[in-house]
């Protein structure tokens, strides 16, 4: 029971940070579909910065993954802000396109890299044995991951940002009607970088925390495993609100977490349900939660529409 919590809250935790990271982007006005695509970059970033610092103090190796992980999100959700924001390019088609490329483009990085440190070594794989080891506490029988308080962490400010300050109502009011909030001296261009920007931060250490839910390596050709696109159906469930994300994200995380522990519950492998079965579990548990509620649910009016400010 206690593995089963422990990964329940592993991905929950992921699909906590990466749903508030569309959160923020959409509050704004921007429609985050790269979601996977900055997961990807951002466990490409840390993956080999802990590759890198088997040997560096436990705090340190974890304050530098995040802020790397976070910075590599970051830096390619630039490409979304100015393909969409600095151009009204389609957000749906920019935010695809950056899907694609990112699994494409960290699996080439992946492998010039092994390759130049072993001309026989051409897998896209990056392994970090001994420094996953320092995100780690144990507690009993119960493995406490940093990830966790990191999320709780990011929950509790997402609520405090957009429900308590200046900052998050601006913010909230370009997606809403973005006209209105430029009459009164908002910067709408500004308030939706910063929108896209926080998105690239949550969703890049989504990704790392991701990739090192139960193992020491990852094989960046799988990409992130649709879980860019899980934690948008989580945010829509969630109604764009961070409470309401946080308890979704439990929900789907419980079901991705059958995948990994069902074997040790006897009733379960009983029923000898293949476990490619229980990994479509949050999937189809998606498609069914927002089938029934997605009609009911409010989004940020003026999402996905550019603003032209001359229009106003």
């Amino acid at each position: 029971m206690s593995l089963l919590i422990q990964y329940t809250l592993l991905f929950a935790s992921v699909l906590a940070l990466v749903a508030l990271g569309g959160c923020f982007s959409e509050h704004s006005g921007v429609i985050n579909l790269g979601l996977e695509g900055i997961m990807v970059i951002g466990a490409l970033g840390g993956a080999l910065t802990m590759k890198s610092m088997d040997s560096a103090p436990a705090a340190v190796t974890v304050l530098v993954v995040l802020l790397v992980s976070a910075l590599s999100g970051m830096a390619y959700a630039v490409l979304l802000a100015v393909a969409c924001i600095n151009f009204s390019a389609d957000q749906t088609l920019v935010g695809t396109a950056l899907n694609i490329l990112a699994t494409a483009a960290a699996t080439v990085i992946v492998k010039a890299i092994n390759m130049a440190e072993n001309p026989d070594n051409v897998s896209a794989t990056v392994k970090y044995v001994e420094a996953k080891k320092d995100f780690v506490v144990n507690i009993g029988s119960f493995q406490f991951n940093w990830f966790m308080l990191v999320a709780l962490i990011a929950l509790i400010a997402a609520y405090i940002i957009l429900y308590k300050t200046r900052f998050g109502l601006r913010l909230m009011a370009c997606g809403e009607n973005p006209s209105a909030a430029d009459s009164v001296g908002i910067n709408v261009f500004k308030m939706r970088w910063a929108g896209v920007m926080i998105s690239g931060f949550l969703g890049g250490i989504g990704g790392i925390v991701y990739i090192t839910a139960g193992v020491s390596e990852w094989k960046f050709e799988t990409g992130v495993a649709g879980f860019g696109f899980l934690a948008l159906a989580v945010m829509i469930f969630g109604s764009w609100k961070p409470v309401n994300i946080g308890f979704a994200a439990l929900l789907f995380g419980f079901f991705r977490a059958l995948s990994n522990v069902y074997s040790g519950f006897d009733w379960l492998a009983a029923l000898n349900i293949p476990g490619t079965v229980y990994n479509m579990f949050p999937y189809i548990i998606s498609l069914l939660v927002l089938a029934f509620t997605s009609k009911n649910s409010r989004a940020p009016k003026s999402e996905g529409i550019p603003y032209d400010k001359s229009l106003r």
